[in-house]
């Protein structure tokens, strides 16, 4: 009598295997609701890297046109004695879609090489260009060539600047009118032969902002800066009656 009570009273002190799949489901709930707010949380952080890695793309890309731009001229070559010419210096903007195309020559050229026979002057341009590969996406980039020659536009080292690029947008002050507009051309007797405008105005889109409330695309990032230019006129450095 005495044993069959106590085993009873074991058996009454025990889980029920319904009690067990209670337990089981409630733990398998809690583990789900923690594992989503930890995934939630790393895609944040995931998310915050990432749109900050953009915009410090962005305006990295800004600065470096921003200072090259600071430095640009164009001036009067005409040799003593005269000689045929080699070096053309322009200024020139061409619009197009998705994004605009400059090409100029500036001050800005860095010798890396001790012994190279360089000067601070270069050739540079600024353009899209689609990712070799991805083509529907294109990516801002940058060329430099320390040789100034007759072709202005071609030659150099391209590097890229930024990736996933909307769009490339420049805008020229003209000192004579107070006005901006959108072409710059200094080899064209009809255009801006022999000065540089006041301001450039860069606008720089580029995909991959923040996420559109609703929708599971991203908003574009958005930078705009004006980068005044000094040396408005053409220099007459080595010319003919040149100071």
């Amino acid at each position: 009598m005495t044993a069959s009570r106590s085993t009873r009273r074991l058996a009454s002190a025990g889980f029920t295997l319904v009690e067990v799949l209670v337990a089981m489901a409630v733990l398998a709930f809690l583990a789900m609701v923690i594992y989503g707010a930890f995934s939630g949380m790393k895609r944040s952080k995931e998310g915050v890297e990432r749109l900050n890695d953009r915009y410090r793309e962005g305006r990295m890309a800004m600065g470096r046109m921003v200072r090259e731009l600071q430095s640009a001229y164009v001036s009067q070559h005409i040799p003593i004695p005269p000689t045929p010419q080699v070096q053309k210096t322009v200024f020139r903007a061409q619009s197009g879609v998705p994004g605009d195309r400059l090409d100029f020559v500036a001050f800005a050229h860095r010798r890396l090489d001790e012994n190279a026979r360089e000067s601070d002057q270069a050739e540079y341009s600024y353009f899209l260009m689609p990712d070799p590969d991805h083509p529907e996406v294109n990516d801002l980039v940058r060329r430099e060539s320390p040789r100034i020659d007759m072709e202005p536009d071609r030659g150099g080292r391209i590097d890229v600047l930024a990736t996933d690029v909307d769009l490339f947008d420049l805008a020229f002050l003209d000192p004579t009118t107070g006005q901006w507009i959108e072409r710059w051309d200094t080899t064209q007797g009809t255009e801006q032969v022999g000065r540089l405008p006041l301001q450039v105005r860069i606008t720089l889109v580029l995909n991959g902002g923040q996420r559109a409330q609703g929708s599971s695309g991203r908003k574009p990032i958005r930078l705009v800066t004006k980068v005044v230019i000094p040396i408005e006129k053409a220099l007459t450095f080595a010319t003919q009656g040149g100071g």
